[in-house]
């Protein structure tokens, strides 16, 4: 059993790979292999429900964390929190939606789609992992620098 003061950096790692997924399929997609292609966004796509399970699970236990670092840091990282949490929530149907497309073979309102789809999903996952470094890692009140 997972320790529940694991599951952000669990969280963290599965935003890293959903997001090296991510970037596999767009390459493999450039290359014409459509079936290396399909797979990688399929694991990317498994890899994002691993991470809203384990970060609604966290949550749902644990509550909320603020960042408490006063000055600039605190308006960088809210800044990239609201774009992140608005952004995830508008990526859900997107990507339900691209899928959809793809999965029904029409392929050119799938390609139109997953212009707008992949650079947001991209942007989330990257994101993600970089809200865990700022409020785990660098927020010294939550990684226990400061007593």
């Amino acid at each position: 059993m997972i320790d529940l003061q694991h599951l952000p950096l669990l969280n963290a790692y599965l935003n890293a790979i959903s997001g090296a997924w991510l970037l596999a399929g767009r390459r493999f997609i450039l290359k014409g292999n459509m079936a290396r292609h399909r797979a990688c966004m399929l694991a990317a796509l498994a890899t994002s429900v691993l991470f809203l399970a384990s970060y609604l699970t966290y949550h749902a236990q644990v509550g909320t964390h603020r960042f408490q670092t006063p000055g600039w840091i605190r308006t960088v990282y809210l800044a990239i929190l609201a774009t992140h949490t608005i952004l995830a929530v508008v990526i859900v149907p997107l990507v339900l939606v691209t899928l959809s497309r793809a999965l029904r073979a029409r392929f050119p309102a799938h390609r139109k789609l997953a212009r707008v789809t992949w650079p947001l999903w991209m942007y989330v996952s990257v994101t993600g992992v970089v809200i865990y470094v700022l409020l785990y890692q660098v927020d010294p009140r939550l990684s226990g620098t400061v007593p």
